[in-house]
């Protein structure tokens, strides 16, 4: 073994060992229990961060324990197309290229991402390499790959012919930036500072209020949508203005006559207490629409900008006459924000704004593209998911599909319990092209294709049908990725083997975009031998949401995020900097996250190798909902691989013309506790993963192997091996090659390069391993017959003895070389104690003579006293 741990290349020597010699590859005739995970996609927007790294090396250490178990594993990996965030970074990258959007060709822009998709899918596998991971990467999938299609557009086609999905015309989030609908869980919220502008809205026919105004005050923070308001509404106990139901006003600028409506619900307490009525563009006033029958005026075209004819519809969105759809010409095509410093300055001219004031709130707006959320009316295709959810929920309560964590639990029901319909069409050109076609009267054909629709509803040719323009929403497509990933519907083999799948790993911040959609589609799409839902998965395990030192979410914007390879092989100051600030305006930020880097990591980040950066991911891996990336944990986990390098090339050098044995009767009583503290080891580890305490599993290792093997068990070794006889001396190795033999074992989990490398030493000494590979050996077991807790007991006497002993002569400021004296005073244990373990006393802390007495001579020796323990120079 080389003198001194060099991980990186350590570990490019030992992947490319596995990979010569096939490790990874899938054995789909393996007739052993089958163990599988389907990994969470990672998109082809850019390369693997820490989030990534995390996930993905816990999922890692659950596939090697698993294998090593006897399991058939498999670890069914893939990229997802990531629809909206890789068409905005396309766009992106094509404005930046000096080409104008608007007049790019569709499939240009289609092939410029499988492109970029290719690149960063090679970039993406050789960071999952370099980590380590477990990987067969012949059974790799992409969610937009022919197979993966075929399986959307059949599960599409299912939920229609079954009347689950259906298309409306309703109010949803729109995005003016990209032109698409965007879910509720993808908008985001910042705090802002707005203005209510109160205005005044006439009363018809003489009409007054109690206090004798002739018209309402209406408070609104969005006047550029007077254009789409259709009724006022105030509470039937407001005696402020009940006697106005029924009656009309005019809205300004406009004069439009709308009624005013009454509704228990009105707030009689905020602003005057009469509410403006605008269906199209607000959700709430969209439900008083369906509630009351109201028309409903859309007044903005798809990119925020005033019509300049408004489209009208009825409650049920047909489209109406009811009133008329002029918006007066000099607003026409204006942008929304524009258009209300318009409409403020001409209701200031008119006299109809009465006040303004600023207050702060909260404005929806998409976190991707950056643009404020305008609430649309628009056609869009929906699945109905009361039944979808019912399934879901009772796979959760009736413990089919298992939390780990059981507070993810209740936040999993209390969402299902008030889902809304799912909305699945989005406008945008990268993603599944919805599988529905129209004739020229607007006919619905729904199929693979258009030849086989054709064919089926007997179309001829000369009839054309077009194919509906809007792609399927992401996470419609990542809802099948357990069964589609494994072959589903066509090649079911391994499909019927692993499905459904052991455990998800997964952020919590995905639970309700993914996990709850995967249960959903799953258990309706999917069945078992007896017709019954099939899950996706057993058990569901998510991991805390990895933040730097001080708990901030890691973020390009922040300048926070620590690229998972740089620690790996390290990186200077000047490339980090270069890497957080790339493309980003010069602006105070900018500045911020310069200084906050060179303050961070002046001298850069040394080469860590992957096994420190794994070994810290699972002691970091509790049960919090933060976790904070700690550095200096980092290069604490490196110098423990570093510690176990030294004592495996001690245990190595003295093992030389040695033929292993595992026999363990004659061994040493030192040989006998570390086989004890070993079996301790090996059954917390086993109690731990099972319950997904990766923390726990990597602090009982480290405790182990740092602590009780390194720090004493081979310091105990080396004083016994120079005296013993020939036997002693062969069964002392033997048992030092033994534990160092299971500890590569139970470690090689988590750190597989380094106990790899070691293991391949080992094999020289003949220790009855059946594999050339520890990732083919099987795992420890937990002998509870070698287990000796009045041994333990003690060893810790022993070891605090020893402790004492250099305390006292370094208090005394004592030589090491020069011997002195101990005298214990006699208890029910000391004597025993004293011939078992006297030798390393005297060895360990170089003692001339051990004495027992029975005597209180505590004043004797008063100044030289240590608990029990009493000291001559």
């Amino acid at each position: 073994m080389k003198k001194k741990y060099d991980p990186n290349y350590i570990e490019k020597k030992i992947y490319s060992l596995w990979e010569k010699n096939n490790y990874f590859k899938f054995n789909k005739k393996n007739s052993k229990k089958k163990y599988c995970i389907t990994l969470p996609p990672p998109n082809i927007t850019g390369t693997l961060h820490m989030g990534h790294a995390f996930q993905h090396t816990l999922m890692d250490i659950l596939i090697r324990y698993n294998r090593m178990k006897g399991k058939n594993t498999l670890w069914q990996i893939g990229i997802d197309h990531a629809g909206i965030a890789t068409q905005i970074l396309i766009t992106k990258k094509i404005i930046k290229e000096g080409y104008d959007i608007k007049n790019y060709d569709k499939n240009a822009f289609i092939k410029k991402i499988l492109k970029w998709k290719k690149k960063y899918g090679k970039i993406i596998k050789n960071q999952m390499k370099r980590l380590g991971y477990f990987i067969d990467w012949n059974r790799e999938r992409f969610t937009m790959d022919k197979k993966f299609s075929y399986t959307v557009r059949k599960v599409f086609i299912n939920l229609y012919k079954n009347n689950l999905i259906y298309k409306t015309k309703s109010i949803v989030n729109w995005d003016t930036e990209l032109n698409t609908v965007i879910s509720d869980l993808e908008i985001k919220h910042k705090n802002k500072k707005v203005s209510m502008w109160y205005i005044k809205y006439k009363l018809l026919n003489n009409i007054k209020t109690k206090d004798g105004k002739k018209y309402l005050l209406i408070g609104t923070t969005r006047p550029e949508t007077i254009f789409g308001d259709t009724a006022i509404m105030i509470n039937p106990e407001d005696k402020r203005y009940n006697n106005l139901i029924g009656y009309f006003v005019k809205v300004p600028l406009i004069n439009r006559i709308i009624p005013i409506i009454s509704d228990i619900k009105t707030d009689i307490k905020k602003g005057s207490g009469c509410v403006k009525i605008t269906p199209a563009h607000d959700f709430n006033d969209y439900k008083i629409a369906i509630k009351y029958n109201l028309p409903m005026i859309n007044i903005f075209t798809y990119d925020g900008k005033m019509l300049p004819c408004a489209n009208v519809f009825d409650s049920k969105g047909n489209t109406s006459i009811f009133y008329s759809n002029k918006i007066p010409k000099s607003f026409h095509n204006l942008d929304r924000y524009v258009a209300r410093k318009k409409i403020i300055k001409k209701l200031k001219i008119k006299k109809l704004l009465k006040k303004e004031y600023k207050y702060n709130t909260y404005i929806p707006y998409n976190e991707r593209s950056g643009a404020i959320i305008e609430p649309m009316l628009t056609n869009q295709w929906y699945i109905k998911t009361k039944k979808l959810t019912k399934l879901a929920i009772n796979a959760v309560k009736n413990g089919n599909i298992n939390f780990i964590h059981k507070q993810y639990k209740n936040i999993y029901f209390s969402w299902m319990k008030k889902i809304k319909d799912w909305c699945i069409s989005r406008q945008i050109w990268w993603g599944h092209r919805i599988p529905v076609w129209y004739d020229k009267k607007n006919n619905i054909y729904v199929g693979q294709n258009e030849k086989k629709i054709r064919l089926k509803y007997k179309i001829p040719k000369k009839e054309k049908l077009k194919q509906d323009d809007d792609v399927l929403d992401t996470w419609f497509s990542a809802s099948m990725w357990t069964f589609s990933s494994l072959g589903w519907p066509k090649s079911k083999k391994i499909f019927k083997q692993y499905h459904p799948t052991d455990v998800i790993v997964s952020g919590f911040d995905i639970i309700f975009f993914w996990i709850a959609r995967m249960i959903m589609i799953t258990m309706y799409i999917v069945k078992d031998k007896k017709n019954k839902p099939q899950i996706p998965f057993k058990n569901i395990y998510i991991t805390g949401l990895i933040c730097d030192e001080n708990g901030e979410k890691m973020s390009k914007s922040k300048g926070n995020i620590v690229d998972p390879i740089d620690i790996i092989n390290g990186i200077s100051l000047n490339d980090i900097i270069e890497k957080r600030t790339k493309n980003m305006i010069k602006n105070k930020s900018l500045v911020k996250i310069i200084n906050n880097t060179k303050k961070k990591f002046p001298y850069g980040i040394k080469e860590t190798g992957a096994d420190p950066l794994r070994f810290t991911i699972t002691s970091l891996s509790s049960t919090s909902r933060l976790i904070k990336w700690d550095m200096n944990r980092l290069e604490g986990y490196k110098k423990f691989c570093n510690k176990l390098w030294n004592a495996s090339k001690f245990v190595i050098n003295k093992s030389k013309n040695i033929k292993f044995s595992s026999h363990k009767n004659d061994i040493s009583i030192i040989d006998k506790w570390i086989i004890s503290e070993l079996n301790i080891v090996i059954n917390e580890f086993e109690k731990s993963i099972n319950n997904y305490r990766f923390d726990i599993i990597a602090n009982k290792l480290y405790s182990f192997i740092w602590n009780q093997y390194c720090d004493w068990y081979i310091e105990f070794v080396k004083p016994l091996i120079n005296i013993c006889n020939e036997n002693n001396f062969i069964s002392t190795i033997n048992t030092s090659l033994y534990v160092l033999k299971i500890i590569l074992k139970l470690a090689h989990p988590i750190i597989p390069f380094i106990t790899e490398y070691i293991w391949q030493k080992l094999m020289r000494y003949n220790l009855n391993n059946k594999f050339n590979s520890i990732t083919m050996e099987k795992f420890p077991k937990y002998n509870n017959k070698f287990v000796n807790k009045k041994l333990s007991i003690d060893i810790i006497w022993l070891k605090n003895t020893i402790i004492q002993i250099r305390n006292f002569r370094a208090k005394k400021k004592i030589r090491f070389n020069k011997k002195i004296k101990i005298i214990f005073k006699k208890d029910d244990f000391i004597e025993k104690r004293i011939k078992n373990l006297g030798f390393f006393i005297k060895k360990m802390v170089n003692i001339k003579e051990i004495l027992i007495i029975t005597k209180d001579i505590k004043s004797t020796f008063n100044n030289n006293i240590t608990n029990k323990i009493f000291f001559i120079n």
